[in-house]
């Protein structure tokens, strides 16, 4: 792969970093290739990065990523809800105790 940026009204060639990619000044990107499947080919593809280098998502695996955020939040949400329901049976269990023994719980 051979990159050019425009530098001075002249186009230079750029040079690879040691992962291959190439750096955009103008849009403060990384350019490369990238080996994985998308839309159900596996097969090299231009990829982007940003400057920390993190790959830029597209949006199927941003759209991925958020269901996969929501189903955890939900999970525990789903956690917390059955362990406030224990935790009321426990309190609903000892103040029956408590009256067994003649002590009210609310006082």
């Amino acid at each position: 792969m051979e990159v050019r940026c425009l530098q001075e009204n002249q186009y230079v060639l750029q040079s690879p970093t040691a992962e291959g990619r190439y750096w955009i000044p103008y849009i403060n990107l990384f350019l490369g290739i990238w080996y994985g499947t998308r839309l159900g080919a596996t097969m090299h593809w231009l990829r982007w990065w940003d400057a920390a280098g993190n790959l830029l998502l597209w949006s199927s695996e941003q759209s991925e990523l958020e269901r996969q955020r929501a189903q955890q939040e939900r999970q525990r949400a789903e956690s917390a809800i059955a362990q406030l329901e224990s935790e009321r049976q426990r309190s609903q269990a000892l103040a029956a105790q408590l009256r067994e023994l003649g002590i009210d719980p609310n006082a």
